[in-house]
């Protein structure tokens, strides 16, 4: 019996991609950036399944054209590329890669949170291209972490796992924001639930992990800036369309705000004249919050795990819409 036809948008670690080649007639796409549009309209147009990645968008009209497609594993946990309802009309299922991610993520927030917050990067700059002269007492003061407020707005896995280190290593007060109460964050961690005007305004750290959607887009903008302390640390490891950029770069500037550490962006990349990496108070990381090998590794078999289960009829490991699929 012939393998299932399948395209890979990208070379993904050896841990999925071994699975997806043993299993399939698999085509990957090893160049260095994403197929193009209509490069990736033509590949798909016979295939039963499509690995992908959140740099491809997944359409209606790119779906209409590929009429044998059974299912979409998406090597994320997001899913803002694809067009849910689209697939969901067409009965695929859509993969996705959650709860993978949570440790690594939380890290790299943490990682920018410090840096930012003691100016590491900024130092680091100054002292490699020479203007490290001798010490200064006045040089590169940054802001204090031990018992200071911690402002988390979306308190899922991620958002948690960071409270969890900001208040057992830096004994951080923790407000949060969230559509839902987190008992456990409340219970475990002290964790207060508040409005996010409250938050902003009392939060010397705000660290974003919400969704985005139609209400998130933007929400981080010139008045949102404005209720931020001086002194506050702003870190985005969430999505980059949640921040208007033009208001973060213009808080940054004219210290509204103390600093800030991103590791997404809208657009990403961002243009090579995009102020935000040259302000010598923001950090921006190319994306890179999942990345250590266990996580990219786990990400990788599930991805495979969906995309195999998919083909053959049966119930996605994780699935975004799950209405589609047979019992």
């Amino acid at each position: 019996m012939p393998k299932p036809k399948v395209f890979v948008t990208r070379a993904i670690p050896a841990a999925g991609l071994n699975k997806v080649r043993q299993e399939c007639d698999a085509e990957v796409w090893t160049e260095p950036l994403p197929p193009p549009a209509d490069v990736l309209k033509r590949k798909i147009a016979d295939c039963e399944g499509l690995l992908c990645l959140l740099t491809d968008k997944i359409d209606a009209p790119l779906l209409a054209a590929a009429p044998r497609l059974k299912v979409l594993s998406n090597y994320a946990v997001g899913f803002n590329n694809i067009d849910i309802p689209a697939a969901t009309a067409r009965g695929i299922p859509v993969g996705n890669t959650p709860g993978v991610l949570t440790d690594a993520t939380a890290d790299m927030a943490f990682a920018l949170l410090i840096s930012a917050a003691r100016r590491i990067v900024e130092s680091q700059r100054y002292a490699a291209e020479g203007h490290w002269k001798t010490w200064e007492p006045m040089g590169h003061i940054g802001q204090d972490l031990a018992g200071r407020m911690l402002g988390v707005v979306g308190m899922g896995r991620i958002g948690a796992a960071l409270a969890q280190r900001c208040r057992g290593g830096w004994n951080m007060q923790v407000l949060y924001h969230d559509q839902r109460t987190n008992e456990q964050a409340e219970r475990d961690l002290g964790a207060k639930r508040v409005e996010l005007d409250e938050l902003l305004a009392r939060s010397d750290f705000i660290s974003v992990h919400a969704d985005l959607n139609d209400s998130t887009r933007g929400m981080f903008n010139k008045a949102a800036f404005a209720k931020m302390k001086p002194t506050a640390v702003f870190v985005n490891t969430a999505r980059g369309p949640l921040v208007v950029e033009a208001d973060l770069v213009d808080a940054l500037r004219t210290g509204r705000i103390f600093s800030a550490g991103l590791d997404v962006t809208d657009p990403e990349p961002p243009a090579v004249d995009n102020p935000l990496l040259t302000l010598p108070n923001c950090i921006v990381a190319p994306h890179i919050a999942s990345a250590t090998v266990a996580s990219r590794n786990a990400m990788a078999e599930i991805a495979a795990d969906n995309l195999i289960a998919g083909l053959r009829g049966q119930p996605l490991r994780h699935c975004v819409n799950p209405e589609v699929q047979k019992s």
